[in-house]
């Protein structure tokens, strides 16, 4: 009988230790992620789009772009700025890429919308456009807080956009260890932009650098190496990604990023 009773009273506490293995203790947040990590100074809301364009179609689809896409960019009536346009170089090929920032956030967004679908020049741009194209996809993305603000620079200069697919619930994570990171790549001014998708594709992470040519970019990115502490930031974000790509792009004549 007593060694019966000692059994029962033993059970809760082995079934609170199985439960201790399996079950990750997560800490009480009182503010979303995006919250935590995007600037606090500025309320932009960016929108990443990828076009892929018929081979054929590449060079009048480019011709299109440029003419009407700065005029959306330099119209006061549009709350909005284009940030960036590209062609992907090595990649996926016959691909465009655009960066827009839309200042005054969701709302902005919804007031360009609409006032678009009103810009008779847009309508004709858009159906033109739909007719060169083999799909198309965008996101909606914030920026990290202890990136640089991307702003027009001038050029030559080739663009990589780093893109990784982290696993769901490391975006603080990655940000504590990427706010440290930034140091290590701050001294060529190849740091671009930093951002995180809201909407798309969810915990995506991009990173945007500028260098001269590609041979830069190696030179620029092995030096990262013999600093002290890169290798450990390195060894912790790793383990974060579920998958990683790499484009390297060139910018069209009319984009603000040459």
């Amino acid at each position: 009988m007593e060694k019966r009773l000692t059994s029962s009273n033993n059970r809760p506490r082995e079934d609170s230790w199985l439960k201790s293995l399996f079950v990750r203790k997560v800490d009480p947040r009182k503010d979303a992620h995006s919250n935590l990590l995007a600037k606090k100074e500025t309320s932009s809301l960016y929108k990443l789009q990828f076009h892929n364009v018929k081979p054929e179609c590449l060079e009048a689809y480019n011709k299109i772009c440029q003419e009407v896409l700065p005029k959306i960019h330099e119209d006061k009536h549009y709350p909005c700025t284009l940030v960036g346009t590209w062609n992907t170089w090595y990649g996926e090929q016959d691909q465009a890429v655009h960066l827009w920032r839309y200042e005054g956030g969701y709302p902005a967004l919804t007031e360009v919308m609409n006032k678009l679908r009103e810009n008779q020049e847009f309508v004709e741009f858009r159906n033109a456009r739909s007719n060169m194209l083999l799909s198309r996809k965008n996101q909606l993305l914030l920026e990290f807080s202890f990136w640089n603000e991307p702003i027009p620079r001038s050029g030559p200069n080739i663009y990589e956009l780093r893109s990784y697919q982290l696993r769901p619930g490391t975006m603080i994570e990655w940000g504590n260890y990427w706010a440290r990171a930034i140091r290590f790549r701050q001294d060529g001014n190849e740091a671009v932009g930093g951002f995180f998708s809201q909407i798309g594709q969810l915990y995506m992470v991009h990173h945007l650098w500028a260098y001269k040519d590609l041979q830069s970019r190696e030179d620029i990115r092995n030096a990262a190496w013999h600093k002290h502490g890169w290798e450990e930031l390195v060894y912790y974000t790793v383990p974060l990604i579920q998958e990683m790509e790499s484009r390297i792009m060139i910018p069209l004549k009319t984009s603000p990023l040459q």
